[in-house]
């Protein structure tokens, strides 16, 4: 279900709304790929176990506004048979119309990214304390949350933790962990997936049969493909592709359009690269950069394709997405097959590092070129360490490399002398524009044996929060010392780990703090991590703890109590107990405020 034909502006004349718009689902049904909330909501709503706040986050453009105006319009649903929240949508009720355009009294959305300050909080405070003018609910729909002021949020928080019964807070994020996480345990979350790409172009063929359009199955994939999970951006880019071709969308419009790659073309070239043929490589590449394909997008759809090919090899059934080309299915099994997980792996390496490159490139198609020339020549190298084993035993190189010399000294020694012997690395070159590896052995370097290293044992140990403490008071951190005793709550300390839990107001910074300032001044590295573990008390509460113990302690001592009633002015201010042993008792520091004397008194 969408809003085609029921919104006023697509009967006016020669009026025109975009897809995304115009085919917007407006119940819980025309939402694509998003079942799990959908279930949970469905049970929620049958056993009234209706949350008061709710957060969804997700990447753009997979409905998280029009998951919240649809919420909105099941917590408001009546009908004439209907008044209770449903999520059975499929009548249209009293309020859903107003609501699904935005323009209900009662439903109140709001951009946090223009109304970040207190101030915006503050009238929202201010306006849920009154009834809905007219559905059952009133419910604040706040869009990209996470750009709210730290000020903001505190004042939300109250009225969040215990709104009136009749409001209900949706709350909408592409920055989850932005959010601080006294908001986030306050709502019900909805993290809202990826749309797949089979998805996309089954949807997208829908909406071209309902527009009258003429749309090839390559071209709706590329669409699915370039929209990357979002099927806001997936209907605009079909948008502007049915305005580029004039009604009929062709996989060749597609790729002018958006600097595409033809994808048979892709895996021609993923070929010429494996096969170490660089001359037919880069007349490949500079073929398609001549029709006008952008060489960031060829080395990324061949850095997919490659990643596909890895993927084929341990899941075979990646094969049968629908969203691939018949093409990228046959010849990538055929790939996954021949092609080593060594090769795979660092060809996907390079193409990582290749592709920053050529973006940042001042002529792009000369360093996609290069990138290409570098995974031709490193194709068919064997890594190291199989070099080392096949000259240790004596078996061929691999990859046809030439075996060492007959004049070349012996490595000494038996069994694994190879391995220490000084080696020289030797690159050539064939015909085909592949490369070979030789190690040429030189002198065997000395054999040294040293006897197994052992760590020694920090000069600084660290036991508990107080060495810590300690460590940054004799560096003299104070700022350090004092996150520790009031942010850290210790769950285990071991030699070079460190678990601990932190308070609410501790800094995102503190636990980086830790580790470099622990390695600095112990001279070991250490691990800290966070636990979900409660821990103990922190050293500031200890500390107040033992403070308010003393006090309790001294208030109840004899001579103590016997002062302070024959002063009735006096209090206890301090309480200090010494540290010799040979001390007897506690020692109490008392000063006191001597009342006035009374005329009556001598």
């Amino acid at each position: 279900m969408s809003e085609a034909g029921n919104d006023p502006q697509t009967k006016a004349a020669g009026a025109y709304r975009v897809l995304a718009r115009k085919y917007r689902p407006t119940d819980f049904t025309g939402l694509i790929g998003q079942e799990p909330m959908v279930r949970t909501l469905t049970n929620a709503f049958s056993s009234g176990r209706i949350a008061q706040a709710w957060m969804l986050t997700g990447v753009r453009g997979v409905g998280k506004t029009t998951t919240a105006r649809i919420l909105a319009r099941a917590l408001n649903y009546k009908t004439a048979e209907t008044d209770q929240p449903s999520v059975d949508l499929s009548v249209p009720g009293e309020h859903c119309q107003a609501i699904m355009e935005g323009r209900h009294p009662d439903v109140i959305e709001m951009d946090a990214a223009s109304h970040t300050g207190i101030d915006d909080i503050r009238d929202i405070i201010e306006q849920v304390r009154y009834a809905p003018v007219s559905a059952r609910y009133k419910v604040y729909i706040i869009d990209e949350v996470h750009m709210l002021s730290t000020q903001a949020f505190n004042g939300l928080l109250k009225t969040l933790e215990e709104p009136p019964p009749h409001v209900k807070f949706i709350f909408a994020t592409t920055e989850i962990r932005k959010v601080p996480i006294t908001v986030l345990s306050r709502c019900q979350r909805f993290d809202l997936r990826r749309i797949d790409a089979a998805m996309i172009k089954a949807d997208l063929s829908r909406i071209a049969g309902l527009e009258g359009i003429e749309a090839e199955d390559a071209a709706l994939s590329m669409i699915a493909r370039a929209a990357e999970g979002s099927m806001r951006d997936a209907q605009s880019i079909f948008d502007q592709a049915i305005a580029h071709s004039a009604g009929n969308v062709t996989a060749e419009a597609v790729r002018t359009m958006l600097g595409l790659a033809d994808r048979a073309r892709i895996v021609d070239l993923f070929a010429h690269v494996m096969s170490g043929d660089v001359a037919a490589a880069l007349q490949d590449l500079r073929a398609q950069y001549d029709v006008g394909a952008d060489p960031v997008a060829v080395l990324t759809d061949l850095a997919e394709f490659n990643h596909l090919v890895t993927r084929m090899r341990f899941v075979p059934s990646a094969a049968e997405d629908a969203a691939l080309s018949e093409d990228e299915r046959v010849r990538g099994l055929e790939f996954s097959q021949t092609l080593s997980v060594r090769v795979l792996s660092r060809s996907w390496q390079m193409l990582l590092k290749g592709i920053p490159e050529v973006q940042s490139s001042n002529r792009p198609i000369s360093a996609a070129e290069m990138v290409l020339i570098r995974l031709a020549h490193a194709a068919d190298l064997p890594t190291l360490d199989e070099a080392l084993k096949s000259l240790g035993d004596g078996a061929p190189l691999p990859n046809g490399a030439a075996p060492r010399p007959s004049g070349s000294p012996q490595p000494s020694g038996g069994g694994g002398g190879s391995a220490h012997a000084v080696s020289q690395t030797v690159l050539q070159t064939t015909n085909g524009g592949g490369q070979t590896m030789r190690l040429v052995a030189s002198e065997p370097a000395p054999m040294a044996f040293a006897p197994p290293a052992v760590e020694e044992t920090p000069a600084v140990p660290v036991r508990s929060l107080a060495d810590i403490a300690g460590l940054a008071d004799a560096n003299r951190d104070m700022a350090l010392k004092v996150l520790v005793k009031r942010c850290v709550r210790l769950v285990k300390v071991e030699p070079g780990r460190l678990d601990v839990n932190l308070t609410d107001d501790a800094p995102k910074t503190l636990l980086g703090d830790l580790k470099s300032k622990l390695e600095a001044w112990t001279g070991r590295r250490w691990m800290v991590a966070l636990s979900r573990e409660a821990g103990g008390q922190t050293l500031a509460e200890t500390e107040t703890e033992k403070r308010e113990n003393a006090f309790l302690d001294a208030r109840s001592d004899p001579t103590v109590a016997a002062i302070l009633a024959r002063f009735p002015g006096a209090r206890i201010i301090d309480v200090r107990i010494p540290d010799a042993p040979e001390a007897e008792g506690m020692e109490i520091d008392m000063p006191v405020e001597a009342p006035a004397e009374d005329d009556d008194e001598n």
